[in-house]
């Protein structure tokens, strides 16, 4: 196992890159820490799989170093680097059968055989697969191929890091949840770094220990997937984390706080002392839909809203409805009743309605 570190890293496909747009991966620092399992969150063509490539060594960076356990490998080949890697498609030996194919990388290192047929059996069994050992891989079903695909990156125990680059994709859906847990077992089991790539906020948030979000070729948060859902420390973590993702809401400053269309909504001390110090105009408010309050009675915290729609959803349903000219989603249990077109009252907990200024949430400075 390593410790991953990217040190001023950034990477363009283009020989002169004139400006930020021409970066598939803008500069950024990050660090992999030894043992953990992680997840790198976004939607296409953000940069997950060129930060994957790099590190495995396929990619080499335009700019900034890759280290591991501090040592610089930039120039190192993937097989120099021992990193062991999961790709969206299966890539196994069809002509081997499923033992032959785990026990490839093995043989390759000069493993013994005897540790060889221990090593094969216990990754076998832990992925299910004992049975289809000494099938030929050309007969197995996708999901089975993607499962000996895995094994072949799990089944060294020397490596660096285990990379999967969206390894679920042609794994059919009722069998995706399974090989999540799966795959966290066998995390917890072998205790191996283990970063794993994914548009798919269930499967970060099911695999991952911690996420980090990747948005416009730059890493806006890491932390935990509470973290992610409870403080977005950027409006596109807001959106894409959560079904539906958070109310962000553009606003103006006024006296004492915010406001949009004829809604006034009042902030804390501190931010607006610190709006006040700003010259930007692109402020925002962002609230889950979880945390808006639908009040059974009319008070000096309450705002009139008309109900646009009523989604139910089964176990809870989704109102939207219509507050200073847009439109806010907020959710509800089952037992929630109201009609298209009548009236409801919002509030707004303070401690979940956040302020972002230029895209970036405001947070209090601590003395």
């Amino acid at each position: 196992m390593a410790e991953i570190q990217l040190k001023a890293l950034a990477h363009s496909y283009i020989a002169n890159p004139a400006g930020p747009g021409d970066y598939a991966i803008r500069q950024l620092d990050h660090i992999w820490h030894k043992g953990g399992a992680y997840a790198l969150l976004g939607p296409s063509g953000c940069g997950k799989s060129t930060m994957l490539n790099i590190i495995s060594g396929l990619v080499q960076p335009s700019e900034g170093d890759v280290l591991f356990d501090g040592k610089r490998v930039n120039e190192l080949s993937p097989r120099d680097r021992n990193i062991a890697q999961v790709f969206q498609f299966p890539v196994i030996y069809d002509s081997m059968t499923v033992y032959e194919n785990l026990a490839f990388p093995l043989k390759n290192n000069k493993v013994p055989a005897a540790k060889i047929k221990t090593r094969v059996q216990e990754i076998a069994e832990v992925l299910e697969i004992e049975d289809k050992l000494h099938k030929k891989a050309k007969n197995l079903t996708a999901d089975e191929k993607q499962k000996v695909s895995m094994g072949r990156g799990l089944v060294r125990e020397d490596v660096s890091a285990i990379l999967f680059d969206e390894p679920l994709t042609v794994i059919d859906p009722q069998l995706k949840w399974k090989l999540r847990r799966k795959l966290k077992q066998i995390h917890e089991q072998f205790d191996i770094t283990m970063v794993y790539v994914t548009h798919d906020q269930l499967e970060a948030s099911t695999f991952a220990d911690k996420i980090a979000v990747m948005y416009d070729g730059q890493v806006v948060q890491f932390g935990s997937p509470t973290e992610l859902f409870e403080a977005p420390n950027h409006t596109f973590v807001g959106y894409f984390i959560g079904s539906p993702g958070m109310n962000i809401v553009e606003v103006e400053r006024c006296s004492g706080g915010v406001r949009f269309g004829s809604i006034v909504l009042p902030l804390e001390a501190w931010q607006v002392e610190l709006l006040e110090r700003m010259e930007t105009s692109n402020v925002k408010v962002g609230i889950r839909p979880e945390f808006i309050e639908i009040s059974p009675v009319v008070s000096d915290d309450t705002y009139a809203a008309e109900v646009l729609d009523v989604e139910d959803l089964g176990t809870y349903k989704i109102v939207t409805a219509q507050l200073g000219g847009q439109e806010v989603k907020v959710r509800q249990n089952e037992e929630f009743d109201a009609i298209v077109g009548t009236r409801v009252d919002l509030s707004f907990p303070k401690q979940w309605l956040l302020l972002y200024v230029d895209e970036f949430l405001v947070q209090e400075q601590q003395p």
